[in-house]
């Protein structure tokens, strides 16, 4: 149940103004690209494809592109219609939303990198945890991205508690690597590698968390960072 201590939502709905409705479609583009960046960096350390990593990376730009794009049109339309209330704060809300994506774009091209220096080597484990926290990231990103145009700001709080599950995975997995390195130095640089990797899920899912915290902002003109007691 959603905390009495935040005002009630606003109902969020495909907008009229053909300006915004083309941000909040460009936003949704970044979104699809961004979760496809991740599912693909994973399967390529799975399948230990470094030419899926390579396509990976390649395909970082146009997450680039829409960001500076969101951006540009959010200025633009702040500068020439002076919105207020809802408008405005989807406006904000479009930018800082594109960031988050662009950097989960990045993380995935730091997994993709990674995934190419290991290609060449036998994997140290198998891959069961990290498969394991991507999906979960994924799934995270896709709730928060639902929660823009559907308003459901439960579930934009559900994603934000979802982080922990990632983190406490994170944290079990850089004790297992630990301990293959002090099992055998031979394990180093693939332990690194692998710890490196983890450590860019975890960002991903941070960004989700942000995106979510946003989305209950344009909702309830209420920021929710740093405070967990609103969630």
């Amino acid at each position: 149940m959603i905390d009495e201590s935040l005002p009630t939502p606003v109902t969020i709905r495909r907008f009229s103004d053909a300006e915004l409705e083309t941000l909040r479609m460009h936003l949704m583009r970044m979104g699809l690209i961004a979760i496809g960046q991740v599912r693909f960096a994973m399967k390529a350390l799975v399948d230990n494809d470094a030419a899926l990593a390579k396509q990976v990376i390649a395909d970082d730009d146009e997450l680039d592109d829409l960001e500076v794009k969101i951006d540009d049109e959010a200025i633009s339309y702040i500068s020439l219609r002076g919105p207020v209330a809802g408008d405005l704060r989807l406006l904000i809300v479009g930018m800082k939303a594109s960031h988050d994506l662009e950097r989960v774009g990045d993380e995935a091209t730091s997994i993709a990198k990674r995934v190419i220096r290991l290609s060449g080597e036998p994997p140290l484990k198998p891959y069961i945890d990290l498969p394991r926290m991507a999906v979960i990231a994924e799934q995270m990103l896709q709730e928060a991205l639902d929660c823009f145009h559907s308003g459901d700001t439960a579930k934009a709080i559900a994603v934000c508690k979802r982080d922990h599950e990632v983190d406490q995975l994170n944290k079990q997995l850089y004790r297992e690597l630990a301990g293959f390195m002090v099992e055998n130095p031979a394990n180093i640089s693939r332990a690194l590698e692998l710890m490196f990797i983890s450590k860019s899920i975890e960002r991903i899912a941070d960004h989700a968390t942000n995106i979510a915290e946003e989305m209950i902002f344009l909702a309830h003109g209420k920021d929710v960072r740093h405070r967990p007691e609103l969630k």
